[in-house]
């Protein structure tokens, strides 16, 4: 298969977003941290970390929206999410309806999933209960019997939810299932988790239906050492991972084939991690049969650092932490889990800058539309041209790619070599001393109708047209005799301050043309040409911006 037909492939494929609105009030996982975000620094200023950007410092749980769960959630010796690699997350699978036969604390077994989809082995998994529909962005439910006449979201989606039946953990084994989603707060039954213990009263019920469904106690039917040895050891080991918080047009597939991939951020210290979940299907006249084969050939430059507490962040933005609240051994039964709760700013690791960033106006990554962040593009390696503080151009771009209308752009300065997991780590050249546009750059990509930008530093714009400026003079004035040696004249002559100041972000974000910072891995054996590129970008509707996973697809 060619480049084009690559891109032709994935640019007319249908695309679905799997993927719940993650926001300040969606509930997190019962006892854990709910998603809390500070301004700490704003365009003019801010308490806390001064002016020059709107940079938001965040704390969560990695349990709270749609997110990954590996298998060191469950087994502390297993893969972390970083440890996982992208093939994994990816595959041919199929989006199981079930919302109809399941109810408030029911099972639900193998034969309710193959009585109305084929499954097939190594397939992806995702079952459809229903009960995304009571995320908190969602409708009322109407309950006659419930407090208010209406469903209480969090008990509905945490609480009351269906879960697997005993043998539905061993037929997911036997099938060597690569990932199970589900629609709801968990993977698994609520009552196998620690919440049998926080609802005692919601346990009362669920085990009165049990009785009534299937004649036995819940410690009959779950034995809880037998539970927990599946559940804590041989599934972790076995490597099946769980994908949790579904939601989105999952409706829109009901018993259907897909391609799913779950773009998680390759977290290093941790056990889960956010995702942004799609599902793919074939363009008009082709058959998912002849979509699955092309998939399967097409090769995945996995373009994203990896996100660790040892990143370093951008000068005077916090970096990560990284706090474990629930260990596994730490209750009755082995039914705890290993959980952490995370602190940092955004500006660390590879990220998208959204529209917020630096335009008050904008729109956050969580309302940008789906299809903004995939389509076709090109990744440009100008390596060899450029060094230390040097300036690059639209024409360096042009002369070495077939750049179109309304194309991602990727550019590889070869920096990426500097980054703090290399060999070649040089972590002060990567920050302060990565090339940077030439002052045409912004007004040549919105010409061009660019997507986005990426970029294999710590930023789009030049170091000295930021605050480095002030903060590195020696580094500045290196700079600025290297403008005057190659083009005449000085930084400030060249860059006036006032047109200049932070170029790529306030030329450019309130039009739209936002760009990814820091990227890295696969890049170093990327080469020039066009790729179909997908940024896998967690749905933060009040985030400025965002972690990612950035793929760039061509042919094997």
């Amino acid at each position: 298969m060619s480049e084009k037909q690559t891109i032709n492939l994935l640019t007319n494929a249908k695309w679905y977003d799997l993927t719940q609105s993650l926001s300040i009030f969606t509930p997190p996982w019962p006892g854990e941290m709910p998603l809390q975000v500070h301004f700490f620094k704003r365009l003019t200023g801010s308490w806390g970390g001064g002016q020059g950007a709107n940079g938001q410092l965040i704390e969560w749980s990695n349990n709270t929206g749609t997110h990954l769960v590996g298998p060191r959630a469950f087994h502390s010796g297993a893969k972390a999410i970083a440890d996982i690699p992208l093939s994994d997350l990816c595959g041919e699978g199929v989006v199981v309806d079930i919302s109809d036969a399941v109810s408030d604390y029911s099972l639900y077994t193998p034969e309710m999933i193959t009585e109305r989809a084929e499954v097939k082995e190594g397939d992806i998994l995702i079952i459809n209960t229903g009960y995304h529909k009571h995320t908190f962005d969602q409708p009322d439910t109407p309950n006659p019997t419930a407090q208010g006449g209406i469903e209480n979201k969090e008990f509905g989606y945490y609480v009351r939810h269906p879960g697997p039946s005993p043998e539905f953990f061993q037929w997911a084994l036997d099938m060597k299932l690569k990932l199970i989603g589900v629609d709801c707060g968990s993977a698994e039954h609520p009552m196998n988790t620690s919440i049998r213990y926080q609802h005692a009263r919601e346990f009362e019920k669920a085990e009165a239906k049990l009785r009534e469904t299937h004649g036995k106690s819940w410690d009959e039917l779950f034995p809880p050492e037998e539970y927990h040895a599946l559940s804590h050891i041989t599934i972790p080991k076995s490597g099946m991972l769980l994908a949790e918080s579904l939601g989105g047009q999952i409706g829109a597939l009901s018993n259907q084939r897909a391609w799913i991939m779950v773009g998680a951020i390759p977290f290093m210290e941790v056990e889960s991690a956010w995702a942004r979940v799609a599902a793919l299907q074939a363009p008009d006249g082709m058959s998912n049969d002849d979509f699955f084969a092309a998939m399967r050939e097409q090769a995945m430059l996995d373009l994203t650092l990896p996100f660790s507490v040892q990143t370093p962040q951008w000068a005077n933005y916090e970096p990560l932490s990284v706090k474990y609240t629930k260990r596994v051994g730490g209750q009755d039964f082995g039914l705890g889990r290993n959980n952490a709760h995370c602190r940092a700013s955004f500006h660390l690791a590879t990220h998208m800058d959204g529209e917020k960033h630096f335009h008050a106006a904008g729109r956050t990554v969580g309302q940008m539309p789906f299809e903004t962040w995939f389509g076709p593009g090109v990744i440009v390696d100008i390596s060899d041209t450029v060094s230390n503080s040097s300036v690059y151009t639209p024409a360096m771009i042009e002369e070495r790619v077939d750049i179109q209308q309304g194309d991602i752009l990727i550019i590889k300065t070869g920096y990426y070599k500097y980054g703090w997991n290399s060999p070649d780590s040089d972590e002060f050249r990567y920050m302060i001393k990565h090339p940077g546009p030439s002052p045409d750059f912004a007004d040549w990509c919105l010409q061009k109708e660019i997507k986005w930008l990426g970029i294999d530093c710590v930023a789009m714009e030049h170091p000295m047209n930021t605050i480095q400026r002030i903060w590195h003079p020696k580094t500045f004035a290196e700079a600025n005799q290297k403008l005057i040696d190659q083009y005449g004249k000085d930084w400030d002559e060249m860059y006036p301050l006032d047109k200049f100041y932070q170029d790529m972000h306030l030329n450019l974000f309130n039009k739209g043309v936002i760009h990814a910072e820091n990227l890295g891995g696969d890049i170093g054996v990327a080469g020039n040409g066009r790729y179909f590129i997908a940024a896998f970008i967690q749905k933060g509707m009040e985030l400025a911006s965002c972690w990612g996973r950035f793929i760039a697809f061509k042919d094997n």
